[in-house]
C-alpha cells in the first residue's frame, strides 16, 4: 500500500511538471520569453507560487528544464529519420535529418525559438545545466553526417581553405576528435557551413519572414537540401 501511495505521488508529480512546463511555453508562444514566469504560470494554473516553487526553486532552473528537454525532443526526431536511412546513402541521411528539422521545428516553434531564437531576458544558467551531453550529441549528429559525406565532399573543398583546429571551439574540437578522430578540421568547418544551410530557411520560415515572398516554402526548403547534397558531390537523394 504504501508503494502505491509513492508511485501516485511520483506519478502526480510527473503530471504537474508536464503541466507546467507546458504552460511556460504557451506564455511563450503568446507573449514572447519575457512572458515565462512563475508567478504567471501559477496563475494560469490556479495554484499559488509557492506551490510552483516546489516544483521548480527557480524560473532559470525552469527555463533549463525546458531548453533540455525541448533539445532532446528534437535530436531525438532528428536522429531517428537519419536512422531510418542506409548508412550507405549518405545524401538520404542529410535530407532526411533536414526535412525532419523543418517539421519539427514548424510544429514546435515556441521550442525552436527557445533553443535557437530570442533569449529570455535576465536568464543565467544555474550550476549544472543546460546539459552538455545534449550539446554534444547535436554536434556528433551533424559531423557524422559530413563524416559519411567527406570521402565525395573532401575533393571539392577549395584548396586555400587552410583551416586549422585553433579555427573552433575547443570543445567542439575535443568531441569531434573523441568521435571523428579521421576527420580534418576542414571537415569540421563543412558541418557548420552545412548546419547554415540547414538552418537559415528554418530560421526565416519559423519567424514568418518567407510569407510575403513565397506560397511554398516546403518547395524552397526541398531545392536548398538537394542543392546542398549536390554541393558535397553526393550521388542525388530519392
Amino acid at each position: 500500500m504504501g508503494d502505491q501511495k509513492v508511485s501516485r505521488r511520483a506519478r502526480l508529480r510527473a503530471e504537474t511538471s508536464a503541466e507546467i512546463k507546458a504552460v511556460a511555453l504557451a506564455l511563450m508562444a503568446e507573449g514572447g520569453p519575457d512572458a515565462i514566469s512563475l508567478r504567471a504560470i501559477a496563475r494560469e494554473m490556479g495554484m499559488t507560487a509557492g506551490a510552483i516553487y516546489g516544483y521548480f526553486a527557480t524560473r532559470d532552473d525552469l527555463i533549463t528544464t525546458l531548453i533540455n528537454d525541448v533539445y532532446t525532443a528534437l535530436l531525438d526526431a532528428v536522429e531517428a529519420a537519419r536512422d531510418g536511412v542506409a548508412d550507405g546513402d549518405p545524401a538520404g541521411r542529410i535530407v532526411a535529418w533536414a526535412q525532419t528539422f523543418r517539421e519539427w521545428s514548424l510544429g514546435n516553434p515556441e521550442g525552436f525559438r527557445l533553443i535557437y531564437g530570442d533569449p529570455v531576458p535576465g536568464y543565467k544558467v544555474p550550476e549544472g545545466g543546460p546539459a552538455p551531453e545534449t550539446g554534444n550529441r547535436a554536434c556528433a549528429g551533424l559531423t557524422g553526417l559530413i563524416a559519411d559525406a567527406w570521402p565525395h565532399a573532401e575533393r571539392l573543398q577549395p584548396s586555400d581553405d587552410a583551416y586549422q583546429w585553433s579555427d573552433f571551439d575547443p570543445h567542439l574540437v575535443e568531441v569531434t576528435q573523441e568521435r571523428f578522430p579521421e576527420l580534418p578540421p576542414a571537415a569540421v568547418a563543412l558541418a557548420l557551413r552545412v548546419w547554415a544551410r540547414m538552418h537559415g530557411l528554418v530560421s526565416l520560415e519559423v519567424y514568418g519572414h518567407l510569407r510575403g515572398q513565397t506560397r511554398d516554402p516546403d518547395k524552397l526548403y526541398r531545392a536548398e537540401v538537394l542543392s546542398l547534397v549536390g554541393a558535397l558531390g553526393l550521388p542525388p537523394a530519392p
